[in-house]
């Protein structure tokens, strides 16, 4: 088993995620893919899983143009022949058929979707069996609840009908097959089949990152029909010229449950899994419990939010130290 030299600040969060998370076998397969822009990430990845197998593979491709774009066929014909694969990204292949495909065929996936260096590292300096039992909890409340309404100081009214849809869980914890998890993890989430109401988004959002002002969005059985910040319905729109109208598809409802998250950063995939937040995202939800698929995948993290289950008000989970 051959290792070579990468940034040892990042060996720790890698051998977390190889170890802990996705708890690759010495007897097992694993596929690491990346871009140009994250390799510094995949390399340690691919160091680590290399200290544990001698079946490792790293691939690199030009990074996507936006978030949900399939990646290049033999990179999805890789992640369909691994038992193990990592996708340190700089666009999601969270909601891809080439992630979908892997999981179909067997293979445990962690997506990590826009990582960096310091997300890398702080996110996965965490307990995940401690994050696995904070969405434990959450599900236990929300998992039967026919109807869930979010409110906010900043102007969120929504509600939300998960109808048959199931809840699910982002633990970390991936160890069976045909699993998947975003990492960094912490968070539980559905795809509902209806939503109506406003909600803002006061926290992180692609493109801006860390928003210096609020985002508005309308929200009408199930679709979104006004988006006030241009950039981001311009994405939209772009995404609609190839869908339709499954673009303005109100995708998910997501509650964070990662208490090691303590402030937000300004990173989507770290920020929608702080505790005591919820993100709302728009476009496809194909590969988490819906039926649409889009070109896009928007998450927005909403600060202080209130969350009724069926008209009663539930505790969320609270950063380490608030």
């Amino acid at each position: 088993m051959s290792r070579t030299n990468t940034d040892a600040t990042l060996d720790s969060a890698a051998e977390t995620a190889v170890d802990q998370c996705l708890a690759l076998g010495n007897d097992e397969s694993c596929a690491v893919i990346t871009d140009d822009e994250r390799l510094s990430i995949g390399q340690a990845l691919y160091d680590a899983a290399c200290a544990v197998s001698d079946d490792v593979v790293l691939l690199r491709y030009p990074p996507g143009d936006q978030h949900g774009t399939e990646p290049p066929a033999p990179v999805a014909a890789a992640m369909r022949g691994a038992d193990v694969v990592f996708c340190p990204t700089t666009k999601s292949l969270s909601h891809t058929r080439a992630r979908s495909g892997a999981n179909e065929a067997g293979a445990r996936v962690a997506t990590l979707p826009g990582i960096t260096e310091e997300v890398f590292r702080t996110g996965l300096d965490a307990d995940y069996r401690s994050i696995e039992g904070s969405c434990e909890s959450i599900l236990d409340v929300v998992a039967d609840a026919s109807e869930i309404r979010v409110t906010s100081p900043a102007g969120t009214d929504i509600t939300f009908e998960p109808g048959e849809r199931e809840w699910l869980a982002d633990t970390g914890i991936v160890h069976e097959a045909g699993a998947m998890s975003n990492l960094p993890a912490g968070e539980v989430f559905v795809s509902p089949e209806s939503a109506s109401g406003t909600y803002v988004v006061d926290g992180t959002m692609m493109p801006h990152g860390l928003l210096d002002e609020e985002l508005e969005f309308t929200v009408e059985d199930g679709f979104v029909t006004e988006i006030s910040d241009r950039e981001v319905r311009e994405q939209v729109e772009r995404g609609a010229e190839e869908v339709g109208d499954d673009a303005y598809n109100l995708a998910e409802l997501g509650i964070g449950t990662n208490v090691a998250v303590t402030e937000l950063v300004g990173s989507v995939l770290l920020d929608e899994k702080a505790a005591g937040t919820v993100h709302i995202a728009i476009g496809d939800d194909h590969g988490i419990g819906g039926d649409t698929q889009a070109p896009l995948h928007l998450d927005g993290i909403l600060r202080e939010p209130t969350v009724y289950a069926d008209g009663e008000a539930i505790d969320l989970p609270t950063p380490n130290g608030a």
